[in-house]
């Protein structure tokens, strides 16, 4: 690190258990970051921000006045553009530092494999549950530690799946694939703008700590947020041992 970044990241590596290690840990990882509405801005933003190497944006949308009220990566004068160019602009501004690569096009299990390449961690912030079953499919394939999350309400919540641990569930071990196309989107349920943007920095956060090896992440858990009740529960994930997708997976020691 130059001398510009030792002062950029100073208040992370004074951390005891982060230090000089943790931050360059950092700035080598690149992540994909699937989605950027309410979920993916909030967690671009503070990966941005931490200081992640490189950050790959996929999202085919374009900016929506619905959007504003919690897609906060976005403006008023951004309407109409791609949201990945909104995205680019607004964390170039936020730091140069960080490498971003834009990818304006609807992913899906036939073309992910093309963006995952040397990637380190998978960020699934979509509304989507075709993305999020190709996603957790690539994760496993790829042994690529994935972070998804979904807020709709005044509700969220937050899971971590890491391959390449043997006793790790997938996505799928939670949710079965019904072949339904669509998640119940915000579009049709509503949403409390800071909703998404509590569930996006903690996969921020968790995305972090995957990156680092610091402290303990939420594999082998679900994290529930009612924030009608202010309140927070942390339930047990198992791996099943018959799930289709990752039970016959391979594994190593990461």
């Amino acid at each position: 690190m130059d001398d510009q970044q030792l002062l950029r990241y100073s208040r992370q590596i004074m951390l005891p258990d982060f230090e000089i290690a943790g931050q360059e840990r950092l700035l080598a990882s690149r992540v994909l970051i699937v989605g950027l509405g309410g979920l993916g801005s909030a967690a671009a933003l503070y990966l941005t921000a931490a200081g992640v190497g490189e950050l790959r944006l996929a999202d085919h949308d374009r900016v929506d006045l619905s959007n504003l009220q919690r897609q906060i990566l976005h403006q008023n004068s951004d309407l109409g553009r791609p949201k990945v160019a909104s995205a680019v602009d607004r964390l170039r501004a936020l730091n140069p530092g960080v490498r971003l690569m834009p990818i304006e096009q609807r992913l899906a299990a036939d073309n992910l494999a093309d963006w995952i390449d040397g990637v380190d961690l998978l960020l699934d912030c979509s509304d989507n549950f075709a993305i999020r079953f190709a996603l957790n499919r690539a994760s496993v394939t790829a042994r690529i530690p994935l972070v998804s999350a979904a807020a709709i309400g005044y509700d969220g919540q937050l899971g971590s799946f890491d391959p390449r641990q043997s006793d790790s569930p997938c996505y799928h071990c939670l949710y079965r694939d019904n072949g339904e196309d669509e998640a119940q989107g915000c579009a049709r349920n509503g949403v409390l703008a800071p909703t998404v943007g509590v569930i996006g920095t903690l996969q921020a956060f968790e995305a972090i700590k995957l990156l680092t090896g610091i402290g303990e992440t939420l594999v082998g858990k679900l994290m529930l947020f009612d924030g009608r009740k202010m309140a927070w529960r942390t339930l047990r994930l198992p791996k099943d041992v018959a799930c289709p997708v990752c039970a016959s997976a391979p594994h190593f020691a990461g």
